[in-house]
Order: C-alpha cells, then sequence, then structure tokens
C-alpha cells in the first residue's frame, strides 16, 4: 500500500526525499510492530530478542554490556535492563570477569538458545515473508540502505 494511503495524507510531499524519510521511518515502525507480535508469544521484546542473537553469535564466549551496545540494531537501548531482564528469564548468565572485577560478562545459557532455535523455526508471519521480493530486489534494497547510511 501507498504511503500516502497508510498515513491518510490528502496533500503531495514538498519531495521525493521528504516521502521517502517518512517511509523509511513508517515501514519501521510496522516491521518492529509485526515482528513484536512474532516474538510476544514467547515473551521477548524485539530489543531482548537482537541481545539474545547477538550472545549467540559468541557462543560459547562472553560479551561485557558495552560491546553488545555497540552491536545492538537500537543502540539508544538500555542494554543492562535487557539484560537483567533476560537474567531473570535464565535466557543469559551474568558474571564477574576473573581479570577485572568491574567488568561483567554476559553469555547465552543453554535454555536461550533453545528458544532461539524454537523461534527460528516458527514460520514468519505473512507480512514478513517479503514475498514480492527475491535475491536481487534484496540485494539492491541492501545497497541502497547501506548507501543512505554512509
Amino acid at each position: 500500500m501507498r504511503l500516502e494511503d497508510e498515513i491518510k495524507q490528502t496533500k503531495p510531499f514538498t519531495s521525493e526525499i521528504q516521502k521517502l524519510a517518512l517511509n523509511i521511518a513508517f515501514t519501521s515502525g510496522w516491521f518492529n510492530t509485526v515482528f513484536a507480535d512474532r516474538l510476544k508469544p514467547y515473551g521477548l521484546s524485539h530489543h531482548q530478542f537482537n541481545v539474545l542473537r547477538i550472545l549467540r553469535g559468541r557462543h560459547p564466549e562472553s560479551y561485557c554490556n558495552q560491546e553488545i551496545t555497540q552491536r545492538m540494531i537500537d543502540k539508544s537501548s538500555n542494554a543492562t535492563r535487557i539484560v537483567d531482564k533476560l537474567v531473570e528469564k535464565d535466557l543469559v548468565s551474568r558474571t564477574e570477569d576473573k581479570n577485572d572485577r568491574r567488568l561483567v560478562n554476559i553469555c547465552i545459557t543453554d535454555k536461550g538458545l533453545a528458544l532461539l532455535a524454537e523461534i527460528d523455526a516458527a514460520p514468519f508471519p505473512e507480512q514478513l515473508k517479503f514475498k514480492h521480493f527475491n535475491d536481487e530486489k534484496a540485494r539492491l534494497m541492501n545497497e541502497w540502505l547501506d548507501e543512505l547510511r554512509s
């Protein structure tokens, strides 16, 4: 659906660049809502899911909070608070660094790995299947988004 129809805008945008900026922001919000609905049955927010995936990528090694924050999709997220919630759920563990007691190492648990495997195996909602995209379109979109951020 066209952005104008989604946001019920009747006047034209001042430029295609303005429309692009709003379209990216709107699409990001839409995607986050659909993805949050996908994670709801597992009791996870998309921020918690992101942290679990970061830790799985490093498993069996650990990261400290600062390293997690550097790798997060939303850099403004509070990694400490997110990790606290994941510790409460026994999805990650937190241990003091043996060499530097000021550092805390965070590692995904077996329960966290199992939960990610379950989520990975679940079918994606219809809206997230990108059925209108083939590999070439996806590659081009990735290039354009990378270029936009550079």
